[in-house]
């Protein structure tokens, strides 16, 4: 196992336990019951390891993002995952009639392919297989016969 993995979990259990004897001693301190001691001290006992961000950054954070938004819009880049501007840029289109060569090539290298593969394939002749279907008839012929008998 891997001994970092270990240690932060065990950090991160010991913390959890320190908030939860903070809240206890909350609720033992002037004869407070569960229902006087604030909602923030219990949630926060109950919290493991989960970090919120504060007002301000969040704020800090937006202002920027509005910053770089505006820049991009005022550049004239197109945003990711769009679609290309139609024009001169963007991917470039293969023409019908190349489409048309690459579709016959396709189709003359699996006919290349089946015909190379069909006489392994190949099943049996339509004389074999009434051959096989009389045989069969004579056995279960056979099979009934000695039944009855």
């Amino acid at each position: 196992m891997d001994i970092e993995k270990i240690l932060s979990d065990l950090r991160s259990e010991r913390d959890r336990l320190n908030q939860a004897i903070t809240a206890l001693e909350l609720l033992g301190s002037d004869g407070a019951t569960l229902g006087q001691v604030s909602a923030a001290a219990i949630t926060s006992a109950r919290r493991r390891g989960v970090r919120s961000m504060s007002a301000a950054a969040r704020r800090r954070i937006a202002e920027a993002m509005k910053k770089r938004w505006a820049q991009r819009k005022a550049s004239g880049a197109a945003p990711r995952g769009k679609s290309a501007p139609k024009g001169r840029g963007g991917k470039p289109r293969i023409s019908a009639a190349g489409l048309k060569r690459i579709s016959e090539a396709a189709k003359k290298r699996w006919a290349k392919i089946k015909a190379a593969k069909a006489p392994a394939r190949r099943g049996m002749s339509a004389a074999a297989r009434k051959r096989l279907s009389l045989l069969a008839k004579q056995r279960w012929a056979q099979r009934k016969k000695a039944q009855k008998a």
